[in-house]
């Protein structure tokens, strides 16, 4: 049984050694890591330029690096989604190395999973890289910085994020066998969930709907509604707030996310918004934490049954 375990676990290295060589080879690798580094340094530049254009002065901000969410935001988690993933299954159907790679002594699922924890790696040492670069580049530019302690947990939160995206392009990219319908299949995913969503959580009042499905989620609010006299913190309630929601949570246990729409007939400040309910903000996290885990879980789950399944033809 020890054998057979060593001989798993070197069977499955080499896969995910396979995988990470070839992103180097492709420059994948390179490419996030440019497009982290352009990325990270456009938000630490946004207060210069918007000085430059004639806008408030830079002020120091001691929070700027834990609220910043590592530099990202939704479009960019399906961005190196996309990136990580389009890939990792539907090119080697696409190019014909299916047939060489599965012709080797490995299964299927030993070939799968090498490929996704290589995709993992590849997403955590860019991420690792936009913390170290943000946390600098913050304390450059706005002063010293509180609570830098807590700033893994935006790195765990923004893996979390985008493995969900990465799930949906891996099911798309192993039901298709195609690069191009993974990435645009996500894309129209991510546009409909995120545009779509918010506009009928916002106006109709049926914003729990977005709490079940991937993307920013919706929009809660702590102290007060969104906007106007007396507005409160908006809280974004979706799996793509994850990271800054674990920090908020570790220095205010105690908030209450409330959640309102707008009244369309209101004329008065006061009666802009209708209050529909609230939750304590640990029941926001477990949500989005537990609404990603399953669906991450699912979908792998079904491209791993689909690749099993393949019919493989030279």
């Amino acid at each position: 049984m020890s054998v057979s375990h060593t001989g798993w676990t070197a069977k499955f290295l080499a896969v995910v050694r396979y995988e990470i060589l070839w992103n180097i080879r492709k420059k994948k690798f390179l490419g996030m890591l440019v497009v982290a580094f352009a990325l990270t340094t456009l938000v630490l530049a946004l207060g210069h330029i918007a000085n430059a254009l004639g806008g408030p002065p830079v002020e120091p901000n001691p929070d700027f690096v834990i609220g910043s969410n590592v530099g990202l935001g939704g479009f960019v988690f399906l961005l190196f989604a996309i990136v990580t993933a389009m890939n990792t299954v539907s090119a080697e159907f696409e190019s014909g190395t299916i047939v060489p790679l599965l012709a080797k002594p490995v299964s299927r699922t030993t070939v799968f999973f090498g490929k996704l924890f290589a995709a993992f790696l590849t997403l955590l040492a860019t991420y690792c890289f936009l913390m170290i670069y943000m946390t600098i580049g913050g304390f450059v530019v706005y002063g010293p910085q509180n609570n830098l302690h807590l700033v893994p947990l935006s790195l765990l939160g923004a893996i979390f994020s985008t493995l969900i995206w990465i799930a949906f392009v891996l099911f798309l990219g192993t039901l298709s066998r195609s690069s191009l319908m993974a990435a645009l299949g996500t894309l129209g995913i991510w546009v409909g969930t995120t545009i779509i969503g918010s506009i009928v959580g916002m106006l109709a009042g049926q914003g729990w709907i977005l709490t079940y499905i991937p993307g920013s989620g919706s929009t809660g609010s702590v102290g007060g509604p969104p906007s106007g006299l007396g507005a409160g913190t908006a809280v974004s309630t979706g799996t793509d707030s994850i990271g800054p929601n674990l920090i908020n949570y570790i220095l205010h246990p105690s908030w209450q996310v409330t959640y309102y729409k707008i009244n369309i007939g209101g004329t008065t400040p006061g009666q802009s918004w209708i209050r529909l309910y609230s939750e304590p903000f640990s029941n926001v996290i477990l949500t989005s934490i537990s609404v990603a885990l399953v669906y991450f879980i699912v979908f792998v789950a079904i491209s791993w049954y689909v690749f099993r399944r393949a019919q493989v033809t030279e």
